[in-house]
Order: C-alpha cells, then sequence, then structure tokens
C-alpha cells in the first residue's frame, strides 16, 4: 500500500519538507496537508483496487492479462442511442441544466416508475446525478450528520464504505454468510439497528453477490424502518439484469414512501457506464435538499446525455434483453467450469453481472487462506486477473469475484488458467 504522507519520495508526516541546496543553505518547502475524509479515501483505494492495479501494469506492458475484476459491460452503447446523442450536440445542447435534472428525463423515470410500482411518481419525486455512485454520496450527505451510523449488509459494493469515510460516517454492517448464499436477512438487519442509527442502506440486485430481496422481505424492513424514523435506502443499480425472477423495486413492495429513496441509473442495463448517469427518487422535502446539493456540488447534468438517457429509456429493450441473455449464457458457462474444479465451488447469482468464486478449500501454498493472496498469485501465475472477496467484507474473505463482461472465448481462457493454477497449486501442496 503507499504511503499517503509521501509524494514522489517526499515525506510530509513531520508537517514540512527541508530540501537542501548546499552545504550551508536548507531551503524550507510548502508541505501540503490533507483532510481526514481525502487519506480515508486514499488509503482504501491503494487497499481495494492493488492487485487490479497491477494487472494494468502488466498490461500496459504487453502482457497477455485476462480482467474478470471490473463490472463495465463489454457491450457498447446501442447505435439508435448514439446517433440521438450526435443529434443533442449537433443542436447544441451542450449547456447548463436545471439542478434536479432535465424535464424530459426526470419525466421519462417517473413515467417507469409508475407503471411498475402502486405509488404514482411524479417527476419532481426525481433527482438526475452523474452516475449512481454520485447519487449514494449525494443522498447519504443529506441524511446523515458525521459521526452518525449507518447500517449496510455486507457482502457490500466496494464503494459504499469509501463514500461513508469521506462522510465521516459509522458503517454497521450486517454479515449474510456465504452458507446462506449470502441470502438477504432481515432479522439480521433489524438486529443490527440502534439507538444512533439514521440509515439503513440495502443492495438488491446485489454486487457482488447477485442475492435478491424478495418483495416481502422489503415490505417488512420498510415498515420496520418507518416505525422506528429511520432511513432506507435502496441501491437498485442492477435492476434490469435478473436471471431468476423479475426484480421488485423498493418503490413497489413498501407500504409508505416518506423514509424511503430509490437509486438506479443506465450503466449496466444500457451499456452506458461512461456517460455517468444516475438518479435518486425520493419524496418530499428531500427531493428539495438534494436539489439543492446538486446545485452546490455538480451544477446539473450535461443537457445532451440526459436527454439521450430519457431517448434510451423509452428505447426498444431488445438490446436489453440481448445483454441479460448474453450474461446468463457466461454465468451458467462460470457455474458449470467452476463445478468441474477440484476444491472451488460458486454460489450461483440471481442476478447482476458477477459470480463469486469459493477458493477456501484449495490447498494452494502460496494462497495463505487469504482471497488476496489468492488474486495476486493468479495474477502472477496466469495473468488473470479478479476481484479479492475481501473488498466487499468479511463474509466474502474467502472467496474472489469474478466477472461476467467477458466474452464467451475470453472468459474459457480464463477459466482455462485458472484451472490450471488450482492444479497445479494442489500439487506443490502435496
Amino acid at each position: 500500500m503507499r504511503n499517503p504522507r509521501r509524494y514522489r519520495g517526499i515525506d510530509y508526516s513531520r508537517g514540512c519538507y527541508l530540501r537542501r541546496i548546499d552545504n550551508n543553505r536548507i531551503e524550507k518547502m510548502f508541505s501540503p496537508r490533507f483532510s481526514i475524509q481525502s487519506e480515508a479515501l486514499n488509503r482504501a483505494d491503494a487497499d481495494v483496487w492493488a492487485v487490479s492495479d497491477r494487472a494494468r501494469e502488466l498490461a500496459g506492458k504487453g502482457e497477455d492479462v485476462i480482467f474478470l475484476c471490473v463490472g463495465d459491460p463489454n457491450f457498447d452503447t446501442p447505435e439508435p442511442i448514439l446517433d440521438f446523442a450526435r443529434a443533442r450536440l449537433g443542436v447544441g445542447r451542450t449547456h447548463y441544466s436545471p439542478a434536479a435534472g432535465e424535464p424530459v428525463l426526470r419525466r421519462a423515470i417517473a413515467d417507469i416508475e409508475s407503471k411498475v410500482s402502486p405509488h404514482p411518481c411524479s417527476p419532481d419525486d426525481v433527482v438526475v446525478f452523474p452516475g449512481g455512485t454520485n447519487a449514494i454520496y449525494s443522498v447519504l450527505a443529506c441524511l446523515l450528520n458525521p459521526g452518525e451510523e449507518i447500517v449496510i449488509p455486507e457482502p457490500m459494493y466496494i464503494g459504499y464504505v469509501p463514500i461513508c469515510d469521506s462522510l465521516r460516517l459509522k458503517v454497521k454492517p450486517v454479515p449474510c454468510p456465504a452458507e446462506t448464499h449470502f441470502a438477504f436477512d432481515v432479522e439480521a438487519i433489524k438486529r443490527a439497528i440502534g439507538e444512533n442509527t439514521r440509515a439503513v442502506m440495502i443492495n438488491t440486485p446485489g454486487n457482488p453477490t447477485g442475492a435478491m430481496a424478495t418483495p416481502e422481505q422489503l415490505r417488512e424492513l420498510a415498515a420496520y424502518c418507518r416505525a422506528r424514523n429511520i432511513w432506507l435506502v435502496c441501491d437498485e443499480m442492477y435492476s434490469m439484469i435478473t436471471f431468476a425472477r423479475r426484480h421488485t423495486s423498493l418503490r413497489t413492495a413498501a407500504e409508505h414512501l416518506d423514509n424511503i429513496v430509490v437509486i438506479d441509473g443506465l450503466s449496466k442495463s444500457h451499456a452506458m457506464s461512461g456517460w455517468r448517469l444516475g438518479w435518486a427518487v425520493a419524496r418530499g422535502p428531500l427531493v428539495e435538499r438534494l436539489a439543492e446539493f446538486a446545485g452546490a456540488t455538480i451544477f446539473g447534468c450535461p443537457q445532451f446525455i440526459q436527454e439521450t438517457a430519457a431517448f434510451a429509456l423509452e428505447f426498444d429493450t431488445y438490446f436489453v434483453k440481448q445483454m441479460r441473455d448474453a450474461y446468463l449464457v457466461r454465468r451458467d458457462l462460470i457455474v458449470e467450469r467452476i463445478g468441474r474444479m477440484p476444491g472451488l465451488s460458486c454460489t450461483v447469482p440471481d442476478a447482476g453481472m458477477f459470480v463469486m468464486m469459493d477458493v477456501s478449500r484449495v490447498a494452494l501454498s502460496q494462497n495463505g487462506g487469504s482471497s488476496r493472496a489468492f488474486a495476486e498469485s493468479l495474477l502472477d501465475a496466469e495473468r488473470v486477473s479478479v476481484l479479492p472477496g475481501s473488498a466487499f467484507g468479511a463474509s466474502a474473505k474467502n472467496h474472489v469475484r469474478l466477472t461476467l463482461a467477458a466474452d464467451e472465448a475470453s472468459l474459457n481462457r480464463a477459466l482455462d488458467r485458472i484451472e490450471r493454477f488450482v492444479a497445479s497449486g494442489s500439487r506443490q501442496a502435496g
């Protein structure tokens, strides 16, 4: 891990940097100091992405690295959506937009929410942000004060803890054990809620596990949180990538919406990760505060991107189905191949873009019982990059995450290498 107090060999930890000019002169240089929040982010980023960063370094040197570590769709944004964006650029839609978002996009989102939920949704209930992660940050910044507690089931999305650290919130993780296939556990969440809990944040379908909450679970948790005057925030970024059953939104399941916030976006569903477009759906005063926060921090998202997003939401959903079907084929390929590898197993995800592979029973002398060590050793030996499960929480410490965002040929090559790696390690251990 890099030292956050060192930059290009200069040590700032003592409050200043002294540079020797010659034998008789020493010059006192400016010594930058950074916030506690940025220090926490610096440490977290260096630790979580260390294996992935090294994989990119190797690839940059010409090494044949197969990346199974990042959830970036390997599909391009559909051509009709690109054509629409070009047209909007051509008519000058490159100026400031309202802080809460362009009316055409807020209306498109509200129309979809109204169709899938028994509760009507108004465009005034929607605030647009540059990506789902920024939406989460903005929502939590408006809901909680520094030092207050937020309850989050884990394994959890990698970005949650850094966001909470930057806001100086106390995260109380709720384990969802691998033994239960990382199943959503309402009773465990309820037990974790304490006097200082101001919010609960859930992710369904979940990243990294693909676990989904049932409508009954969502309804029960929403009512429990409301009775205790606690916010319930639901990240639904993978809502359109489901396999076993359809996604049920928290807004659909909940009886009341005054303590409910739902976050979604187009990164996964429409292969638009680089467009950076997400949103939050809420009610009443929170929407006003979110719009004010957006006005102060981002000053609105680009006009042409928002209008293109509205078009994408109304676009023929055949592309979304094609992409989802491809992910299902890839999921089944990975599950079948891993199932034939001695010592390895995996949980079959109901949704999402990832498979969690259990490496705890693999007798690798170079593993040392750590998913991080396994990922590092796999990269060293076979040039396959996976993400250590420990990055997502203690419940996934014996797992590594494999992405479905790679074509079948690349997946088969990667799985061949993993199989060879495991077989080689087992022989060494024996």
